[in-house]
């Protein structure tokens, strides 16, 4: 018998619905807010009131688009956490509504794992380019960059992580200094293909293991701009492009280095990337670059599941459905935590 999982993500400004049949995506559905923009980032408040007036026709949609009807469901999954705690409400809230109403199960799922597990979406029923457990996976975006052993589809250990900035936030408060608009990954992405990756130079931190730190990083770009102003207040408009490929050059080998150290010190060959910094094209061309140096298996998600989705999300609840993991009517929704 068919395994049907309508998927819900909400954890920050994105409105998402997911149809998933027996691993194989039906639709997936996103409504953006671009109300964040002139406030240079999400405002919690404006996020949530979104999420409410969106949520109903995106899963409405989603439903039409997939060709499922309300009754085939098997149960719904949603992200319970991490995330903006007036946004998960809302998907929570929604989610168990709905449930009762169809009288099937919900599972809640956590949105780092989700990120993970986006590579296991099947985009059609002959779809085998799925990772083999053990791999690592660097997880990157806005709020998170890690490196994850997945062992199998509920057993994932952070070998490595940052102890104060994320990848995505380097980017983007690097991209607030040089005037481009939020979020400003990426703007940086595409001003950087016109750029020169070796005009600058800045900070690599040296951390023990596999841990990351992007602040050294941040305060090295900082202090350079500071004092080149200093000297030639068009120092920004007349170095911009130089100034995105060196950053994002700068993150990306300090990205790729620990996750090769990682694959070499525990022998895993598959290596996998997710998360919104995934889409960023020097760290899609250096996980190429690295499989034909080191011999490695890699998997780059499609665009499409690189932001925050419910594909993955429902994909996430499709194993945990198999495993009968079923949240209670009465969870709540967290803000933060660790896998």
């Amino acid at each position: 018998m068919s395994i049907t999982i309508l998927g819900i993500e909400s954890s920050c400004d994105d409105t998402s619905a997911s149809v998933i049949r027996d691993e194989v995506m039906l639709s997936n559905v996103i409504a953006s807010q671009a109300v964040h923009q002139s406030y240079g980032g999400v405002v919690p408040e404006l996020a949530s009131r979104a999420h409410q007036q969106n949520i109903i026709p995106v899963v409405h949609e989603a439903l039409k688009r997939a060709g499922v009807k309300k009754s085939e469901l098997s149960a719904i999954a949603f992200t319970n956490g991490p995330g903006l705690i007036g946004s998960l409400l809302v998907g929570n809230s929604f989610t168990k509504g709905l449930s009762v109403s169809l009288g099937i199960p919900i599972i809640q799922v956590n949105h780092l794992q989700a990120h993970v597990l986006a590579h296991f979406i099947k985009q059609s029923p002959d779809d085998t380019n799925q990772p083999q457990f053990p791999f690592l996976c660097l997880l990157v975006s806005g709020g998170n960059s890690q490196i994850i052993r997945v062992n199998s589809y509920k057993d994932m250990e952070i070998i490595g992580q940052t102890i104060d900035d994320a990848a995505g936030e380097a980017f983007d408060k690097c991209a607030k200094v040089m005037g481009l608009p939020y979020p400003g990954g990426p703007h940086v992405d595409r001003l950087a293909k016109e750029g020169n990756p070796l005009a600058f130079h800045f900070h690599k931190p040296q951390m023990k293991g596999y841990d990351y730190s992007f602040s050294g990083l941040k305060t090295s770009f900082l202090y350079l701009v500071r004092d080149a102003l200093k000297e030639n207040p068009n120092f920004i408009e007349e170095n911009r492009a130089d100034l995105c490929a060196s950053i994002q050059k700068t993150v990306v080998e300090i990205l790729m280095d620990k996750l090769y150290k990682a694959s070499r010190e525990l022998n895993i060959k598959e290596v996998a990337v997710a998360g919104g910094v995934s889409a960023n094209s020097a760290l899609r061309g250096a996980f190429e670059t690295y499989a034909a140096k080191y011999h490695l298996k890699i998997h780059i998600p499609p665009f499409a599941f690189t932001t925050d989705n419910a594909a993955m999300v429902a994909i996430t609840g499709y194993y945990k459905y198999i495993d009968n993991d079923f949240a209670p009517i009465n969870t709540v929704p967290f803000s933060r935590v660790n896998m």
